[in-house]
């Protein structure tokens, strides 16, 4: 009888290590222990820690792709209102651990891609779908009326990614999510009104 394989356990107690420690502050013996396996089953599933490290990227995308669907892409809903729901969905994620984790592709993109092209690479990939989604939805918006006709949805959409990013960072800093409350205040009130 083969014996089970771990690599799901591995990948899905692997990110909740990495996202908490950080790529690089995450051990792969932080990881096998978090999921119960012997180190031998990380070597078994994964060429190296960069691989491993892919693999919880695209876990990770997978469920905020899932979010992305639900808000910026959901053409039932106003998109203006659809933009408001995708960034309080991501002020209530940040706030799950008191915002200690932050965002891990930040975490990634910071830490990773100093030493891991590959990672660097999917890194802005994940960023550039993001900034494709929120294009998507302001066109929406301009399509709706609830922008202007020459409103820039390009730059806009890579300034809320850039800036929701920074905001990201200093509410994990600040241990509050009030930098991602400002941008959103600021976002409504100023640039998109």
């Amino acid at each position: 009888m083969p014996r089970p394989s771990h690599r799901g356990k591995i990948l899905t107690e692997g990110l909740k290590v990495v996202h908490e420690r950080g790529f690089a502050g995450a051990s792969v013996r932080d990881i096998v222990q978090a999921a119960g396996v012997p180190q031998g089953s990380f070597t078994n599933h994964f060429a190296s820690k960069e691989a491993f490290g892919l693999e919880v990227l695209e876990l990770y995308f997978a469920n905020s792709r899932q979010v992305l669907d639900e808000t910026l892409r959901n053409d039932a809903l106003a998109p203006l209102k659809r933009l408001g729901d995708y960034i309080d969905w991501n002020i209530s994620h940040l706030c799950v651990n008191q915002t200690r984790n932050g965002c891990l592709l930040g975490k990634f993109a910071l830490e990773a891609s100093d030493y891991s092209d590959a990672i660097r690479h999917r890194v802005v990939e994940i960023f550039a779908e993001q900034q494709q989604c929120l294009e998507y939805c302001l066109a929406s918006a301009v399509k709706a009326g609830e922008l202007p006709a020459d409103f820039d949805c390009n730059d806009v959409a890579g300034f809320i990614v850039a800036s929701l990013q920074g905001a990201f960072m200093l509410a994990k800093a600040q241990r509050s999510a009030q930098p991602v409350v400002r941008f959103r205040h600021v976002l409504f009130s100023k640039i998109l009104r």
